[in-house]
């Protein structure tokens, strides 16, 4: 089955985290922390699902802020955490994504963003704060399933919600383990290199089905697919 549906990550993917850097500069001393965090962050995810618990995303990573402040010996106080979760909320989109959705809806897409971010009742979501909302027929949250990225229940959650069949979503995304989840679930796959980061290369695991720099060459490619299947 030619898939239809987009499935999007936002955090990386969409928007740029790099727009928080200057907090962490301003709290450690070197924005570089700032992937540290981001990296503590996912595994900790990961770590709470697999226990069977959940706190929401920008809670645990106010935690995993603090827990870096005393391996560092700095001071962080809860303003700076409350600083951090607004900094995630108002992340700008990258450069070229306004570009490749406008390309990838223009070519019969469904669009959809699915994320490990939660979104608070009644306020913007990032997706909105970045101007990006009105592409996407849908914001799925794994806060609805109470676990995150990659748990199966996750992208199920999508198929269920847009009732289709896995063959007909792709997910896109700039993380390796984002995808291996999706794969699992049967989903296709687009990998984005942001930042330059090639996708994993291991012997045994499933590689994306699309490697592309950005959303545009991510369009071009999947026309081209198109055009092929024709």
């Amino acid at each position: 089955m030619q898939p239809s549906v987009l499935v999007f990550d936002v955090n990386e993917t969409l928007i740029d985290l790099e727009s928080v850097a200057p907090l962490f500069g301003e709290l450690f001393g070197d924005e570089r922390v700032l992937h540290e965090w981001f990296t503590r962050l996912v595994m900790y995810s990961m770590t709470v699902t697999l226990s069977e618990r959940y706190v929401d995303f920008f809670t645990l990573g106010g935690g995993v802020l603090r827990t870096l402040a005393d391996r560092y010996h700095v001071r962080v106080t809860d303003h700076d955490t409350a600083r951090l979760q607004t900094a995630m909320r108002n992340m700008p989109a990258h450069p070229d994504v306004v570009e490749g959705l406008n390309l990838l809806r223009d070519n019969g897409f469904r669009l959809i963003t699915l994320t490990n971010s939660p979104h608070r009742e009644g306020a913007p979501s990032p997706l909105d704060n970045a101007g990006l909302a009105g592409f996407f027929e849908r914001q799925l949250t794994v806060d609805t399933r109470r676990a995150f990225k990659p748990a199966p229940t996750v992208y199920r959650q999508v198929c269920e919600v847009l009732d289709v069949i896995p063959a007909e979503c792709v997910m896109v995304a700039a993380h390796e383990w984002d995808l291996l989840g999706a794969r699992n679930a049967g989903f296709s796959t687009a990998f984005i290199t942001r930042r330059g980061i090639p996708p994993l290369s291991v012997r045994g695991l499933p590689q994306p089905d699309l490697v592309a720099r950005d959303l545009p060459d991510l369009a071009e490619r999947l026309s081209h697919l198109r055009r092929a299947d024709a």
